[in-house]
């Protein structure tokens, strides 16, 4: 016999850690998506700039030091 008591049956706990785990995949899928689509829409406006002739409005690092390359601290001058 059976004794009902407060805690949660095995199976159950197991169901909800696999729909927690689901949850959690999906939105991680669903920022990387985002993410995706926001580098997707950056780089095509650095096509239709270069294009265009105009420069890149790059955000972050820059792609250029402007000393022909060599970074900072190099032996390259």
């Amino acid at each position: 016999m059976r004794i009902m008591t407060d805690k949660t049956d095995p199976e159950t706990g197991a169901t909800q850690r696999k729909a927690e785990v689901e949850r959690q995949a999906a939105k991680r899928a669903e920022r990387s998506a985002a993410q995706l689509r926001a580098n997707l829409q950056r780089r095509k406006a650095q096509v239709r700039a270069r294009r265009e002739g105009q420069a890149d409005e790059t955000e972050g690092l820059p792609a250029s030091t402007g000393r022909g390359g060599a970074r900072e601290g190099g032996d390259a001058d």
